[in-house]
């Protein structure tokens, strides 16, 4: 879709100013570039799922990465780590969250416009400007666990067992924890964004979608910046029993072998049997380049456009001509002034499962190979497993990780390509590059038939 002319203001360039995120592959930029430079596979074996492989997030303790606040309990484990990516992100754009106090002045290169002075005269990180917007992706709760009331009266007829009254220990409000706004208020309490807030459910498109709903809000003058945030977590029990029930992950590794699950998904390959389930929290703070500039800001990335559609097909398969895929794609590169030729490399959606795979090369054969262009094809969930609603986010991480890095990530476990018209990365690659920086395109697409393409420039 094209974004109309707008009546509020003159169009931005809207650029990246902070980035944080909590992965698989590590918490620190450093942590996940190394990771893939040595090839370091995140998957273990499901604890509770045998024959199939999960992508932890190691050694994240929420109340270290999130401090002390007493809501805490109210957050899901996907919204603790979108949490704790937002808080990065807001103090690495030079911004101070809500509970930061002297001692910290200097985070990100921000000037002192604005900002305040503690006890001592220490300098503080400026507040968000007002009108900050908000812009978050949410996924179903699955941490079905013991904290959830025994649904007990269908079967018995005993409905007082669901008023509470059997569950002394139950948080009062415990039912925060299944509400889609939740993580995203959170985040607005800590970090101090007063704004418009955006919550979007759009399933594994969400959190990519979220990025250009927020980069369109600063784009258009309609908020002076905006925060996009996402974070899931489908390593319960109820996340790994949905995901096997519908049959998309793989269920045939062997628990006695140790480096099994470090073989699993395959994106792209011809042998692939579907995704690796993963968990992860990204976040983004975006503004118009003039105003980072004249902060001192560093922009990290320039957000040049968004396109997003739906198939109507199904709620589940894609649509196999990828059409609505297609639309997206277009859609994001008419908004960014671009050209598929313009393009250097693609992070694909690239979930390791038969129908999204061939759908998603189709799309890709159609728009750049029939057109005698080949962009380098990458495809992160090969490295942190499938993160869900926050998968967008949390490969926009990585591939700015990678890039400061100096190259692309590769796709795991390719042996045998299912296309030979793409140029699937297969070993770090350096990033591409012209005269006007590297042009990315971004693919995600959800349950549902959400489909959406981010266009950036690194």
């Amino acid at each position: 879709m094209q974004t109309p002319s707008s009546p509020f203001h003159p169009p931005h360039r809207v650029v990246i100013t902070g980035a944080g995120a909590i992965t698989p592959l590590g918490h620190t930029p450093q942590d996940m570039a190394r990771a893939i430079r040595e090839g370091r596979s995140p998957f273990r074996h499901a604890p509770t799922l045998p024959g199939a492989a999960c992508a932890p997030v190691p050694d994240f303790d929420a109340a270290t990465a999130t401090g002390r606040w007493r809501h805490r309990r109210y957050l899901s484990r996907g919204g603790q780590l979108a949490l704790a990516a937002a808080l990065t992100a807001t103090r690495q754009a030079g911004y101070a969250c809500d509970n930061d106090t002297g001692g910290i002045g200097g985070m990100g290169g921000a000037g002192d416009t604005g900002s305040a002075t503690g006890d001592r005269g220490t300098p503080l990180l400026p507040r968000l400007p007002d009108d900050t917007a908000l812009v978050a992706a949410s996924g179903p709760n699955m941490d079905v666990g013991a904290d959830f009331p025994a649904a007990c009266a269908p079967r018995t007829g005993d409905y007082a067992a669901l008023s509470g009254l059997e569950h002394p220990d139950l948080d009062a409000l415990w039912m925060l924890r299944w509400l889609p706004n939740t993580a995203a208020s959170a985040v607005a309490m800590r970090c101090g964004v007063r704004g418009e807030g955006l919550v979007l459910g759009t399933a594994c498109a969400a959190s990519l979608q979220a990025v250009g709903e927020a980069a369109r809000r600063v784009r258009w003058g309609l908020a002076p910046a905006a925060l996009a945030v996402g974070g899931d977590s489908r390593l319960s029990e109820g996340g790994l029993l949905g995901y096997a029930r519908a049959g998309a992950i793989q269920r045939d590794l062997d628990p006695a072998d140790a480096d099994a699950p470090h073989r699993a998904c395959r994106p792209f390959d011809a042998a692939r049997r579907g995704f690796v389930p993963g968990e992860g929290g990204a976040a983004f703070m975006l503004e118009p380049l003039d105003t980072a500039l004249a902060r001192g800001a560093k922009p990290l990335a320039e957000v040049l456009g968004m396109g997003a559609t739906l198939d109507g097909h199904a709620l589940t398969a894609p649509e196999p001509d990828a059409r609505r895929a297609e639309a997206a794609v277009r859609g994001a590169l008419a908004e960014a002034g671009l050209a598929p030729g313009d393009v250097h490399w693609v992070a694909a959606h690239g979930t390791g499962t038969a129908l999204n795979d061939a759908a998603e090369i189709r799309l890709l054969e159609r728009l750049f190979a029939d057109a005698g262009h080949a962009p380098a094809v990458t495809a992160v969930k090969s490295w942190t497993g499938h993160c869900a609603s926050a998968c967008g986010a949390v490969e926009l991480a990585v591939l700015l990780v990678c890039a400061a890095d100096g190259f692309l990530p590769p796709v795991r476990n390719l042996t045998t390509p299912e296309s030979a018209r793409l140029d699937i990365v297969r070993q770090p690659r350096p990033l591409p590059t012209s005269g006007k920086g590297s042009v990315g395109l971004l693919l995600n697409f959800g349950f549902g038939g959400q489909n959406a393409a981010l266009v950036v420039r690194l």
